[in-house]
């Protein structure tokens, strides 16, 4: 498991696109706090979020985001007063290209709550998008299968949804941030 250092502790934006090509969402930045051969770890913390028609908003809580390069999906864990919230979207690996972290948004999403509880969310919306950009039976196994495979970490607590995680990440970014002062 190879980390590139230099690009650890570096800015970076993200980039959200649809099927189609078409800019979905993007944020202003991200800190890189992990780069392995499988995955990018960041966080974002009152980061601007820019949404394809214009709007901007701002993220309310600091979120340790886990982007795997050769699972279709990713994992935000935000970190709020009552406890971890889960949000995670069905997506293409994430790769970075010399501009930002890139990522295919595939509308179903996993919700999971501190109490490990979960929601799928957004079921009507894929099935519009299915039709919309005519996502293949492959593309629709592998998102399928994906969820399941979410589902089933988010159950035996495992990856991001280890108790810790998001926290022992967020403890090594506030100490690196003391550190640069």
């Amino acid at each position: 498991m190879e980390m590139n250092e230099a690009f650890v502790g570096s800015k970076q934006l993200i980039h959200c696109y649809k099927h189609d090509g078409k800019p979905h969402r993007s944020w202003s930045h991200t800190v890189i706090l992990e780069e392995t051969d499988q995955h990018f770890i960041s966080i974002n913390n009152r980061t601007m979020v820019t949404e394809s028609d214009g709007r901007t908003w701002f993220t309310r809580e600091p979120a340790i985001c886990y982007f795997p390069k050769d699972k279709w999906f990713n994992v935000i864990c935000m970190i709020r007063k009552n406890g971890v919230f889960y949000y995670c979207n069905i997506a293409s690996p994430t790769l970075y290209d010399g501009e930002a972290l890139k990522y295919i948004d595939y509308d179903l999403d996993l919700k999971v709550f501190p109490d490990y509880h979960y929601k799928v969310l957004d079921e009507a919306e894929y099935a519009s998008h299915k039709k919309l950009y005519g996502y293949s039976d492959e593309l629709d196994h592998i998102f399928r299968e994906q969820l399941d495979i979410l589902i089933e970490m988010t159950e035996n607590m495992e990856g991001p949804f280890r108790p810790g995680f998001a926290e022992k990440w967020y403890d090594a970014y506030l100490k690196s941030e003391k550190e640069k002062v």
